[in-house]
């Protein structure tokens, strides 16, 4: 048994230590928007912040979790008042098929939390998501527009 924090709700699931944290999310907690994409950490679908920063929880254990704030994709803000980051992936009509996008949300908004105005290189450097769809431009766009309108207090784009 053990007992994990996710988006501010405590569950106590009957997994083993060595599940990985996303079938734990997925599969037993029921939050599927934290995709399964490669099963290696490679892609970044399976994006979720574990205290504040962004992990790849398809290779992390249930177990390295215990103990920690998980928040998915569904925690990132209330659905009526979206996250910086997500009202900007709209205003900038970033995603194509949409599979990554979860991922690469929780990677940006964890970006921006490190770094409020983050630079190209900031982005390059820590946007390692990959998106099969190439919305590269787009994502890097919305990234400057979500930091610039959290700066300016607006809270919205």
């Amino acid at each position: 048994m053990v007992k994990l924090s996710v988006n501010g709700t405590d569950h106590v699931l009957d997994v083993p230590d060595e599940m990985p944290l996303l079938w734990a999310i997925r599969d037993v907690v029921g939050l599927t928007g934290t995709k399964f994409g490669c099963g290696i950490a490679a892609c970044g679908a399976c994006t979720v912040h574990l205290d504040g920063a962004s992990v790849r929880s398809c290779v992390l254990p249930v177990k390295s979790a215990v103990g920690k704030k998980i928040v998915t994709i569904e925690g990132l803000a209330p659905i009526d008042k979206p996250h910086p980051v997500q009202v900007a992936w709209v205003a900038q009509n970033v995603p194509q098929c949409g599979y990554c996008q979860s991922g690469q949300i929780m990677a940006a908004a964890s970006l921006i939390d490190r770094h409020p105005s983050p630079s190209d290189q900031d982005i390059d450097v820590a946007m390692t998501n990959i998106c099969r769809c190439g919305c590269y431009p787009r994502i890097k766009s919305a990234i400057k527009t979500a930091a610039l309108s959290i700066k300016s207090g607006k809270g919205v784009v």
